[in-house]
């Protein structure tokens, strides 16, 4: 392959890095187009030794196997085991040295500003070299992410290669970080208004992005309702986000899970097994039914403890995207709420889209 003068600086950048063997950990930060996968898998097939790719979900996982980054999986699955059930016989999950990561040569990690400090000691305690994968132009990380992007990047990439610069996609992104004038229209990337979105757009989508809790919560609704469910808490098949992190469990926040099966409420709480997006097994979770029923930010830390927490995951919130990406996303605009970071929000959403994208204006 013909690199250019950056990507070949990177190539030797990270070369030197593997073969000093001195440091656990390299940050490759570049730009939406810049390179970075490409970069990884030519690393990994010019690697002496076995590498595993991953990332923090399961969504952003599935698009590093579409680009060529084999097997790669989350970082959950790759560091961590079931253990034995504390309560009923429940999955748990617990560190495990004899984890997919302890038999590689170097890990590569993905959309890495959503791993928190846990997570990425962790994920380095295996003792093998990481290198790590972000984008700068992106959302400062939610609270409790931002480990591996708190640090300066060992090489950065500026320069968006030409195939990249032909996605639709990517134009736009840069436009936008660039802050220039765009109006993408094409069967890959389209700019419309309120008027012009129909229902089959939004059912077509692989996933729904806004700003506002209550434009969220709203979409949320609507959609339940096009998908035909009538009760108030959920239902087999809905789609449902982790809001908290539980790693005993393998809940990640901002993760995405189908429900399997509804079981008996208990006391204030709903129960119901639910299934990773990316497959996997089912776990068993119990939710303050207040958080259907009123939204998560009514329900008050006397109500939270003990429980899990999740949300309707039809329509999520830019912020809680980051770290995902899906085949076709439809975006609802909200980013003049966003004052300084209105630019960052814009980039950060419109990234989300692997494939096909609708802007919303």
């Amino acid at each position: 392959m013909n690199w250019s003068p950056e990507q070949d600086a990177a190539l030797l950048a990270v070369d030197r890095w593997l073969k000093k063997g001195d440091a656990p950990l390299f940050r490759l930060f570049g730009y939406a187009g810049a390179g970075k996968t490409t970069l990884a898998r030519h690393f990994a097939e010019n690697a002496h030794g076995d590498v595993a790719f991953a990332a923090f979900t399961g969504k952003a996982a599935h698009v590093m196997r579409q680009k060529g980054c084999v097997e790669a999986t989350t970082i959950h699955s790759l560091i961590y085991r079931p253990a034995s059930g504390e309560e009923d016989g429940e999955p748990m999950f617990t560190l495990r040295h004899d984890a997919p990561a302890s038999k590689v040569d170097l890990i590569i990690i993905d959309e890495c500003s959503m791993v928190d400090e846990d997570l990425g000691r962790d994920l380095l305690s295996f003792g093998k070299p990481v290198l790590v994968l972000g984008d700068p132009a992106q959302l400062p990380p939610v609270k409790g992410g931002g480990f591996f992007t708190e640090g300066e990047p060992d090489f950065m990439l500026t320069e968006i290669h030409r195939q990249a610069a032909d996605n639709p996609i990517i134009r736009l992104s840069m436009a936008i970080r660039e802050r220039e004038n765009f109006d993408e229209q094409s069967d890959e990337c389209r700019l419309i208004s309120k008027k012009e979105i129909t229902t089959g757009d939004i059912m077509a989508a692989d996933q729904i992005l806004v700003g506002a809790n209550r434009t969220r919560k709203r979409y949320n609704e609507r959609l339940r309702e096009l998908h035909g469910h009538e009760d108030f808490t959920p239902e087999a098949g809905e789609k449902l986000v982790c809001l908290r992190n539980n790693k005993k469990k393998g809940l990640l926040n901002g993760g995405i899970w189908t429900v399997d099966r509804r079981m008996s409420p208990r006391g204030g709480r709903v129960r119901f097994s639910v299934r990773p997006d990316e497959g996997g097994k089912a776990v068993n979770v119990s939710v303050p039914r207040a958080f259907f029923l009123d939204g998560p930010e009514t329900v008050p830390w006397t109500q939270r403890k003990g429980a899990d927490e999740f949300d309707y995951g039809y329509a999520l919130t830019v912020h809680k995207a980051q770290g995902s990406q899906w085949d076709s996303v439809v975006l609802f605009d909200e980013s003049y709420m966003f004052r300084e970071h209105r630019d960052r929000w814009l980039y950060t959403a419109v990234t989300r889209a692997a494939e096909r994208l609708i802007v919303v204006r």
